[in-house]
């Protein structure tokens, strides 16, 4: 009689041991799901998204001859772009001018993450080797960027860089408007990313 309470007892301590939360701690732990893609971000080293533009990337058509204003587009950088991206546009707004475009720059390589600060007002620019703008008519006419000309408002100016489905937009050339040249970003796009600046 006695040994059968033995055995009872250390079957009974077996089955407490197996339920303690020290014996539960054990048990393997799903794996971790592996990180996702990281979204599709346009930056500036010279503003905030949402901040004010520096003085220095403002028209020099505007009037007022102020020697800070020296129509210069700012750095851009971008990351976390679509795997298939085959190259890079990037498109320039005044939201609050019916959306008039500022400057348009496209054929971007690939290998390309970033724009360096006053991207040379010619069709070809030699940086980014490759790339080439839109000659822009309105408050001036030049190739390239078109820095904010509302002297007695502040607008806000989107900027959006778009990763295409396509090394060059061959239907483009140097007569190409700047509203045919949005129209064909739009239509290769594959995913972009957008910042907005104040002036």
């Amino acid at each position: 009689m006695r040994s059968t309470r033995i055995v009872l007892t250390a079957l009974l301590a077996t089955w407490a041991i197996g339920l303690s939360p020290a014996a539960a701690s054990v048990a393997p732990e799903s794996p971790e799901p592996p990180p996702g893609p990281s979204a599709f971000t346009l930056s500036s080293s010279a503003f905030a998204n949402g901040g004010v533009m520096p003085k220095v990337h403002e028209c020099t058509s505007g009037g007022g001859n102020d020697p800070a204003k020296r129509n210069e587009s700012p750095p851009l950088a971008w990351s976390g772009a679509p795997a298939a991206a085959r190259s890079y546009a990037i498109v320039m707004r005044d939201l609050d001018n019916a959306n008039l475009i500022h400057w348009v720059i496209y054929d971007i390589p690939a290998s390309t993450t970033s724009l360096p600060q006053n991207v040379q007002h010619v069709y070809q620019p030699p940086v980014p080797a490759g790339a080439r703008q839109v000659y822009y008519r309105g408050s001036a006419s030049l190739w390239g960027y078109q820095g904010p000309c509302s002297p007695s408002t502040v607008n806000t100016y989107e900027f959006v860089v778009h990763a295409l489905n396509r090394e060059s937009l061959t239907n483009l050339d140097a007569n190409s408007s700047t509203r045919t040249a949005a129209r064909a970003i739009s239509s290769a796009s594959i995913g972009s990313a957008r910042i907005t600046g104040e002036s």
